[in-house]
């Protein structure tokens, strides 16, 4: 059986949220690096956060009115789908799955909240150090501003272990299910198997 009657190449990645993706991926990482490295005033990292923000607002939006594979709707599923999906990770022959399959759903999610996470606790954050106080720290109680810089470092660390999963992730697809998920996220087009 030819690879055209088990698969079709279909459209699913829609150029706004590859222009999402890519602009969020780069966007994350530099914010980062300035928060670990970069000069004692903040002014670049702040701007850059609030670019994020604007991302995950559009994000969040087109997850309501998107095109289908963009949706949340279309691709959460439930706790049995996810570990159906799960009882097949390991096959070493490519998923084809519409869009973002259960587990990918799953890290979509984790990184959104991560990521809202991160800029909440930056716009409040006050590390009492007269510059690079967060636009809505006077807003809340000042042991809460405080205490936000400290989660505002959290939040850090765990949306790098997020990335660093989401990149080993598509590693593993890509050497193990021999299934490349990069290509779809540039183009837009990928390979789905018909069920």
């Amino acid at each position: 059986m030819g690879r055209s009657r088990e698969a079709r190449k279909i459209r699913v990645w829609d150029p706004a949220l590859r222009f999402y993706h890519w602009t969020l991926a780069l966007l994350v990482v530099v914010n980062w690096l300035l928060g670990q490295f970069g000069p004692n005033v903040m002014t670049l990292h702040f701007s850059l956060g609030y670019a994020i923000l604007a991302l995950l607002v559009f994000r969040i939006i087109w997850g309501f009115v998107g095109p289908a594979p963009a949706r949340f709707g279309t691709f959460l599923r439930g706790p049995s789908a996810v570990a159906g999906y799960l009882r097949h990770v390991l096959d070493r022959t490519p998923s084809h799955w519409f869009g973002h399959n259960p587990l990918g759903a799953l890290s979509v999610i984790a990184m959104l909240l991560a990521l809202i996470w991160q800029v909440g606790t930056g716009l409040i954050s006050d590390p009492e150090d007269f510059v690079n106080v967060g636009p809505l720290a006077g807003d809340v109680p000042g042991s809460l501003s405080r205490k936000a810089v400290g989660w505002h470092s959290l939040g850090g660390s765990i949306v790098l272990i997020l990335l660093f999963l989401h990149v080993a992730m598509i590693l593993f697809y890509r050497l193990w299910k021999n299934e490349d998920l990069v290509r779809p996220m540039i183009t837009g087009w990928k390979w789905v198997r018909m069920r």
